[in-house]
């Protein structure tokens, strides 16, 4: 990953020297499980976790001959444990400690993710229940449609992003399996007893069945996942550049004294911190497709899946990662304008209200179809620019069936919006 879009928390976990204390920390889980099984001298097991380590020059010096980096690996922990390093990596395939470390890998990179979406959680708990009562014009299809308040949008948002950690906390759960169960995964060396010692003392559950490898739906499905909360996390930022467009201009996002908003243009102040999360979902949903394509692998293993891997779940994990914090620095700092949000509602003025003429029709008598037809004609005169609420007051087929106080009710936006808390209960309430 570019260091642009690199966090200090993914780093730590995926650099290379600590992907490699990973797969030391499972050779090492395998050779204290044959010392507790009493295929090695526990004394020799011992002397390898006190004398076993490497380095990556060297590392990267032996893989010029074994063109392996497994391999190279092994044989450096091996040098420097010694005579008893002919017990490291014994009786197992490369797979059983990369995907083993894999799992581990994974899993702290999960954590980090819950983390980071738990901050963001509570960010948006906060906008949600500080503006649930500042009313602002709710669109579909981009166009006017009828009055909501921008608190309610924020509970829209905080369910998604709940939705999203609970799938990300279960594929945590799924991807937190080892294997060591060898060439082709049928045991021929090393027991299951051997692989429930290792993956126990690594806090992993064991995969029931592995081939050479842990088979990759698992991995695909994280991959979706993290693709899948990445799409949460643009749909919000579109909205945030929607509303930040000049003509609506119902929000902003902080601008810093001297910042640049267009090397041409000084005027400028573009959403560009929104626009940077809607880019990147675009790479983790081209990852997770990916993905899925190593799902399928040639018999008991062959090495497609390697070398994207490589790629995707560093860069993955780094991307996400970074939208996550940058967005909630957005929403942190966000300028939000409750006076913009009211003009706007009443661009159309009492036009967003004809949904309760039609139905207060409905309920004193009037047939459906009748119904619709009285609120669109009136609605029609309003864009020709008569006022809406006065057109309908004024309507023969109203007055026979309507109070002043019925309509007086029919045009409250009070009263369209009496149940706005009903959202902000259940999506606080939800897990």
């Amino acid at each position: 990953m570019i260091d642009r879009y690199s966090t200090p928390q993914m780093s730590k976990i995926w650099d290379r020297s600590a992907k490699y204390e990973r797969w030391k920390e499972v050779e090492l889980a395998i050779v204290d499980a044959h010392a507790s099984l009493g295929s090695i001298p526990k004394a020799a097991a011992d002397s390898i976790r006190a004398k076993a380590s490497f380095t990556l020059e060297r590392c990267d010096e032996i893989e010029r001959e074994t063109r392996h980096d497994l391999m190279a690996f092994v044989r450096n922990l091996s040098e420097t444990a010694g005579e008893n390093g002919k017990y490291i990596h014994l009786g197992v395939t490369s797979y059983d400690v990369i995907d083993t470390a894999l799992a581990l890998l994974l899993r702290d990179s999960c954590s980090v993710i819950l983390d980071a979406l738990r901050q963001l959680q509570d960010t948006v708990e906060i906008m949600a229940k500080e503006h649930i009562d500042t009313p602002e014009i709710g669109r579909t299809h981009g166009i006017h449609a009828e009055p909501i308040t921008f608190g309610f949008k924020c509970c829209s948002w905080l369910a998604e992003i709940k939705r999203n950690r609970t799938r990300i906390e279960l594929a945590k759960a799924d991807i937190s399996v080892g294997t060591i169960s060898g060439a082709v995964g049928i045991h021929g060396v090393n027991s299951p007893e051997l692989e429930s010692l290792v993956c126990h003392n690594l806090n992993l559950d064991v995969d029931p069945v592995s081939t050479q490898i842990i088979n990759r739906d698992r991995h695909a499905n994280l991959m979706n996942c993290a693709a899948l909360a990445g799409a949460g996390l643009e749909r919000i930022a579109t909205e945030l550049r929607n509303l930040q467009r000049t003509e609506i201009l119902e929000v902003q996002e902080s601008f810093g004294s001297g910042q640049t908003g267009s090397s041409a243009m000084p005027h400028k102040r573009n959403p560009w911190n929104s626009e940077t999360v809607c880019g990147l979902s675009r790479v983790l949903r081209s990852n997770a497709t990916a993905m899925m394509e190593s799902v399928a692998s040639w018999h008991e293993r062959d090495l497609t899946n390697s070398s994207i891997e490589r790629i995707l779940f560093p860069d993955t994990f780094h991307l996400l990662h970074f939208m996550i914090l940058k967005l909630n620095t957005i929403l942190t700092g966000l300028e939000v304008f409750p006076d913009r949000m009211m003009k706007n509602l009443k661009l159309m003025g009492d036009l967003v209200f004809s949904e309760h003429v039609m139905i207060a029709l409905i309920y004193a008598g009037m047939a459906r179809e009748d119904a619709y037809k009285v609120a669109q004609r009136n609605a029609a005169r309003s864009w020709e620019g008569d006022d809406f609420q006065t057109c309908v007051r004024n309507d023969e087929s109203v007055k026979a069936l309507l109070t002043r106080e019925q309509i007086d009710e029919v045009f409250s936006l009070m009263h369209h919006l009496r149940y706005r808390r009903h959202a902000l209960e259940a999506v606080l309430g939800s897990k």
